[in-house]
């Protein structure tokens, strides 16, 4: 039988050194049916003419400020001709000839809505962030005992689930975590796909860190299932700095990284905080009266 036709979509902005790995990495695949959907937040790196040298089926071109993700995926779905949508951040580049495949086998099956595939952390990723991605990806990843995760940056949608409601355009961060709990809420399965890995991480400063946090934290306050009050300095900033802190100091203890735990205090510092910032922020506007949400 020949492969099922997929749709790869990726969302790319001033990524060109990524690019120039990412986009041979795509052409090496041993799943060779697929066309490219590239969504571009104004490049100005030369990476507009290393995704036009790849001849891709679509390249949509929008300024920074247009950005919003899930009007972006959004778009990138309804111009997929397949009915198997795999996502690729640019900076994600997949390590061998098979990370598509995996992920399109997953998709095949009718009562899987999405999945996601492993993510290892480039040479040069700072310890705090190596630890997270160990903690979600690695061979013992703690993220399969949670309530639900999930991640855009290597993974896949099944499109007849996505007509029946897409990603939500109000929410600026975890738009994607909102998404597949919804599909998980409605009855289907979201699979972790271990075969299928790309490399890609981020070394974030603490305000960039914080603004993450508090930006994801926002979003998680539109759909939160418990009260305003489960979200306090004390349990969320100070015990979940120790908590977070407590498997930093594991983690490099077995690398052997422990001169780096000081900088990873202060990065779980700036997301502790920020996660209580930004869910009360979304409290107000998502969930008070009056609110000002989006």
């Amino acid at each position: 039988m020949s492969d099922p036709f997929v749709s790869i979509i990726m969302r790319s902005y001033n990524e060109g050194w990524a690019l120039r790995e990412t986009l041979p990495a795509l052409r090496s695949q041993d799943h060779s049916a697929w066309e490219l959907i590239v969504i571009d937040s104004g490049s100005t790196d030369g990476s507009v003419e290393l995704i036009r040298a790849a001849r891709p089926a679509h390249l949509v071109q929008i300024t920074p400020a247009e950005y919003n993700p899930s009007r972006v995926m959004n778009h990138g779905m309804r111009l997929a001709r397949s009915p198997f949508a795999i996502f690729l951040n640019a900076d994600a580049t997949p390590q061998g000839s098979g990370w598509l495949r995996p992920l399109v086998t997953a998709l095949q099956d009718p009562a899987v809505a999405a999945c996601f595939g492993r993510q290892i952390p480039r040479p040069d990723c700072e310890a705090v962030y190596a630890c997270d991605y160990d903690r979600c990806f690695g061979p013992h990843r703690e993220s399969a005992t949670w309530d639900h995760f999930f991640s855009m940056v290597s993974s896949g949608l099944r499109r007849d689930v996505w007509e029946r409601r897409g990603f939500r355009e109000d929410l600026q961060y975890a738009e994607d975590d909102e998404y597949t709990r919804w599909c998980r809420a409605s009855g289907y399965r979201v699979e972790y796909v271990a075969d299928s890995t790309v490399m890609h991480s981020h070394n974030y400063t603490a305000a960039q860190a914080r603004k993450r946090s508090a930006g994801d934290a926002r979003a998680m306050a539109a759909t939160w299932p418990g009260t305003e009050s489960d979200f306090g300095f004390f349990r969320t900033v100070l015990l979940g700095w120790v908590r977070d802190l407590r498997k930093d100091v594991r983690f490099c203890l077995r690398e052997r990284r422990l001169g780096e735990l000081p900088h990873a205090a202060r990065i779980r510092w700036a997301q502790r905080c920020g996660r209580l910032e930004g869910f009360r922020k979304g409290w107000r506007d998502y969930r008070r009266p009056g609110g000002t949400h989006p």
